[in-house]
């Protein structure tokens, strides 16, 4: 079996090879930038002989998901991907194929919705989807992308729930990074064959995803089954206990690969820091240059960002920012008539906290808006003066807004 090797890759070539590694058995593939080429390369993996997998072309997004739902239930290793309007249009699946606890794994290559029509960078896709049920890992570079595909068949198999692999569009997935390509024999003895829960025996007929009435019944047998409150129980606690897992994979990949990735959450300069930067995906490692600066001009200041947005990192980041003044939370989508739903989720895991720093939340780069290290900069010196004239809440800011 081929080694290890460094490649110089997109982030959707990460993405496809990753799968490629994880031996998909079904890829449903329907285009829309800019995910459209994840499944372009595994249809030339596929052509090629170099993955044994059926490679299904559909007309819709929503069929895509419908078909790694159906091939998942018999027991097959699935993916697809997708952007913005299109994981919208799968919206009624995506809350299938949690309930139905099926561990499929998804690209979600992170664009801005429409209308108005964009086609670049924010992360509003995604989050707009974060209480489907699904667990959502947020890539930094095109490293952690490869890595976390691998990491997504892991855990979404061992716990029976989805995960979405997001990474920022074009940022990412166009931009060439080297990457490590870990050898085959080594993803093999990462990740061992999927075991379903689900059963197809034509000597033991069952019905999957029936109605469910509210309370519990007996089947034919007599057995007392779940009703639905029970099974949206099951799931929840699923995803509550899922950070443990996660922490787990990613440290035994570490130790497989020389590379772990931080399991929930990651820092930059945060073990002494007085102020810290928190964000998801690339803008993040944008926020470790930003770091760099106000710590040459006497500020200290770290990055502790978020890898998991869902289950969200509560416990990580309530002791992570113990003993910082002041939090600045940068969110590239946002929850309208609220705030940067990054920002709300950490006001809530600090609020039982009986010392918990100011958190102030920015809105940032929606629409693929540039958002310079230099401007986080700006806003955190801002904030800082915020802070020291008292002000210890204050409305969402919204960064390089010409209004």
């Amino acid at each position: 079996m081929p080694k290890a090797k460094t490649e110089i890759l997109t982030g959707n070539e990460a993405m496809a090879i990753g799968a490629k590694l994880c031996r998909v058995q079904v890829v449903a593939a329907y285009p829309i930038t800019p995910q459209s080429q994840v499944t372009e390369n595994l249809s030339q993996f596929v052509e090629r002989g170099q993955l044994d997998a059926q490679y299904i072309t559909v007309e819709s997004e929503h069929s895509a998901l419908s078909v790694c739902i159906g091939a998942s239930t018999v027991g097959a290793r699935t993916f697809t991907a997708t952007s913005a309007n299109g994981l919208a249009y799968m919206c009624e699946l995506i809350h299938w194929a949690a309930g139905a606890r099926l561990p499929i794994v998804m690209g979600c290559v992170n664009r801005a919705m429409a209308a108005p029509w964009n086609v670049l960078n924010d992360q509003q896709d995604s989050m707009s989807q974060r209480d489907a049920g699904w667990i959502q890992i947020y890539a930094r570079n095109n490293q952690e992308i490869i890595d976390t595909a691998i990491q997504a068949y892991r855990i979404a198999e061992e716990i029976y729930v989805p995960v979405m692999v997001c990474y920022d569009g074009y940022i990412l997935s166009h931009t060439v990074m080297p990457v490590v390509v870990p050898g085959q024999s080594s993803v093999d003895k990462f990740l061992p064959a999927y075991v379903p829960h689900t059963i197809l025996d034509t000597n033991d007929p069952r019905n999957l995803n029936q109605v469910t009435l509210a309370d519990p019944r007996q089947d034919a047998t007599g057995t007392l089954c779940h009703g639905y409150m029970e099974l949206r129980y099951l799931l929840a606690e699923a995803l509550l206990q899922a950070p443990e897992t996660i922490a787990r994979v990613d440290a035994e990949f570490g130790e497989a690969f020389g590379r772990s990735w931080g399991g929930m959450t990651w820092g930059y300069h945060d073990e002494d820091a007085d102020v810290l930067l928190t964000a998801a995906g690339s803008l993040a490692s944008e926020a470790s240059v930003a770091v760099d600066t106000l710590r040459s001009e006497g500020v200290k200041a770290g990055v502790r960002a978020v890898r998991v947005y869902r289950p969200f990192p509560a416990k990580e980041l309530a002791q992570a920012v113990r003993h910082a003044k002041l939090v600045t939370v940068f969110d590239k989508s946002l929850s309208y008539g609220y705030q940067g739903p990054i920002c709300a989720d950490v006001k809530a895991a600090l609020y039982a906290e009986p010392r918990r720093p100011a958190v102030h939340g920015y809105v940032a780069g929606l629409g693929g808006r540039d958002v310079k290290a230099r401007e986080l900069v700006e806003t955190v010196k801002l904030s800082i003066a915020d802070l020291e004239r008292g002000l210890i809440d204050k409305e969402t800011g919204w960064i390089n807004c010409q209004i």
